[in-house]
């Protein structure tokens, strides 16, 4: 048999504040169209319980509601896709850019080696996501589930992660949903969305 190459893995970011959906959306998407799902946020959480060198580092950036180093996200995310298999694989990449930093890490790191057709965009006000994390909290288990958190993770997705947003606005690569409906009809617009990759 022979080997054809492999066409570039197709990456799309997902973002949007604590609480807007992504996860619920992107568990939707890897159910019904089979797309590899990483969370930024949970690679990150699993390092630090790994208790390897950089889990303290994390945990400490959790807590405040910090950005971790970009190094870190960008090699974690990297080994996330490679054990997902590389190769002409769509992947739903949440929580991630979530600054400049980690924009120019990701091109750094990963860069060329695939496409990121565009990004998505869960619009949600925040006290509709506050109310969706305390409801969350009581089962989630995250430590970063408080209101002392949540306002440091707000104030940071508002100043330096819709910087982002607005970036790939004006490359006419971001695709905003109303995150504010049910989970459903969120799913309906995102089906609209991928229709040329599902």
């Amino acid at each position: 048999m022979v080997d054809t190459p492999s066409l570039k893995p197709q990456v799309f970011f997902v973002l949007g504040g604590p609480g807007s959906g992504k996860g619920t959306q992107c568990a939707k998407m890897v159910e019904k169209y089979g797309f590899a799902h990483l969370s930024a946020g949970d690679l990150l959480r699993e390092e630090r319980d790994s208790g390897s060198e950089t889990a303290a580092l994390i945990n400490q950036c959790i807590v405040e509601g910090k950005i971790v180093p970009v190094e870190i996200t960008c090699q974690l995310l990297k080994k996330g896709m490679e054990k997902q298999g590389w190769a002409a694989k769509r992947f739903l990449i949440d929580g991630f850019p979530r600054n400049q930093d980690n924009y120019d890490g990701w091109s750094k790191v990963i860069g060329d080696s695939v496409d990121v057709p565009f990004i998505l965009f869960m619009d949600a006000d925040e006290d509709t996501m506050i109310a969706r994390i305390i409801e969350r909290s009581k089962t989630s288990g995250r430590n970063d589930d408080n209101i002392e958190s949540l306002k440091k993770r707000f104030a940071t997705f508002r100043n330096e992660t819709m910087p982002i947003v607005e970036l790939y606005e004006t490359m006419g690569k971001c695709r905003k949903i109303n995150g504010l409906r049910g989970i459903e009809e969120v799913f309906a617009d995102l089906e609209t969305v991928f229709a040329g990759f599902i």
